[in-house]
């Protein structure tokens, strides 16, 4: 295609390039749109399809002619990247477009490029290991917590205390004073689900009661507006729930899972916790890794790929419309690091030859049907159902990566 290429800006990845196409070039491309255009209007006299160019150019001018520059800023944007060897990031886009009738199509194409990473320095590093002891303070604390989660709630007939359940109709005044219908919550007190203030007034009352008091909003409240304000509210307490936890015995580790004594359920607990420990501790080192790969060999990233990722983020957490400008801006760098982490891997895996194969693919699934007591085969179909066949490629690769660079460089213990 005629077209003159000019680049009016490289910064980084970004690329900016005017691109200038001759009126008569633009001409033949009308004359293209025209015969397209003809195969899908019918006019009186002639056969669907078969009216000529030029009388369809001449009857539907403004769409012929809007046909016309749609092809010619693709075909112009497909010379111009070849042209240019550009490797893009993501999908350009058009500005400043100047298409009058019998003047040369005009714009200005915004692209962002795959950044190219050199890593000419990945060596000499230090990086400190964090290895955090599994006591047995941690571990009674992660029993506690499995105990909680099989703790009971039964019903009692008094007065509610700190760390009971309560199911109340809650309603407070209106700004002309008026108390509106309760609305029915479940709060857990003492967890912050409700004010103070509130709280108090429910364990003032007796179950199947009514209360109701001037209750002032705290200084502090989320709301500023209603900071410091008194406002009149009833309370109902339907019925009062106290937890009860269970015995820490035999009987409560062969309900937990298949351990026989509560020994063998906290030696469980302790290996699952020194496992995560390490796991945190890995990936600490690993982190810090990429921070000092990143802080000495710069790179720019494409706005386009993070912006991706923090849109995934969003539909992950299933972020309200109202709130996706403010989710953006505290997970944008988040985001970029994850992208710059991405590439890091991704280049010195294609660098040096590290990726993993279809036969480490194999072997990992045939380690999970092994630990699961499964068939491989039946694994690998249940896998690739899912999807995941490609996760596990990543992480093979990633560890060859990360033990392939803390080879080259030092950790020393925390």
């Amino acid at each position: 295609m005629n077209i003159t290429i000019t680049p009016t800006e490289t910064a980084g990845v970004s690329r900016r390039l005017q691109i200038t196409v001759p009126a008569e070039t633009v001409a033949t491309y009308e004359d293209q749109a025209a015969r397209k255009y003809a195969t899908q209007v019918r006019l009186p006299g002639f056969r669907p399809g078969k009216a000529p160019p030029s009388m369809v150019r001449k009857k539907f001018p403004e769409a012929v002619r809007q046909e016309a520059i749609e092809i010619v800023i693709n075909e112009a944007f497909r010379t111009a990247i070849e042209r240019e060897g550009l490797k893009l990031a993501a999908q350009p886009h058009v500005h400043d477009l100047k298409a009058e009738p019998g003047q040369p199509l005009e714009f200005e194409l915004h692209c962002e490029v795959r950044p190219e990473l050199a890593l000419e320095q990945i060596d000499g590093f230090t990086l400190t290991r964090r290895d955090a002891a599994v006591t047995d303070a941690l571990v009674e604390e992660q029993i506690e917590r499995i105990r909680e989660q099989k703790a009971e709630w039964t019903p009692v007939e008094e007065k509610a205390a700190p760390g009971d359940m309560v199911t109340v109709l809650l309603s407070t005044a209106d700004a002309d004073g008026t108390l509106p219908e309760g609305k029915e919550y479940r709060i857990v007190l003492g967890g912050g689900q409700a004010i103070a203030g509130i709280e108090e007034l429910i364990m003032e009352t007796v179950p199947g009661g009514t209360t109701e008091r001037s209750v002032r909003w705290p200084d502090d409240f989320p709301d500023e507006s209603q900071r410091g304000v008194a406002k009149l509210v009833r309370v109902v307490v339907k019925d009062v729930k106290r937890k009860s936890l269970p015995v820490l015995d035999d009987t409560f580790a062969r309900e937990v899972g298949d351990f026989d004594t509560i020994d063998a359920l906290r030696e469980a607990v302790r290996t699952d916790m020194a496992e995560q420990s390490k796991r945190e501790a890995d990936a600490d080192v690993r982190g810090q890794l990429i921070q000092q790969i990143v802080t000495t060999n710069p790179f720019d990233v494409p706005k386009a790929w993070v912006m991706q990722l923090v849109d995934g983020y969003m539909q992950m957490y299933g972020v309200p419309e109202a709130q996706k400008q403010t989710f953006a801006k505290e997970f944008m760098p988040m985001a970029e690091n994850q992208v710059r982490r991405d590439l890091i891997i991704d280049t010195l895996a294609e660098r040096e030859s590290l990726q993993a194969s279809a036969a480490d693919v194999d072997a990992r699934v045939e380690t999970l049907a092994k630990a699961r007591n499964a068939d491989p085969g039946q694994v690998y179909a249940q896998l690739q159902k899912q999807g995941r066949l490609q996760e596990i490629e990543r992480e093979i690769t990633e560890e060859r990566v990360f033990t392939w660079l803390l080879e080259k460089n030092t950790v020393t213990a925390a």
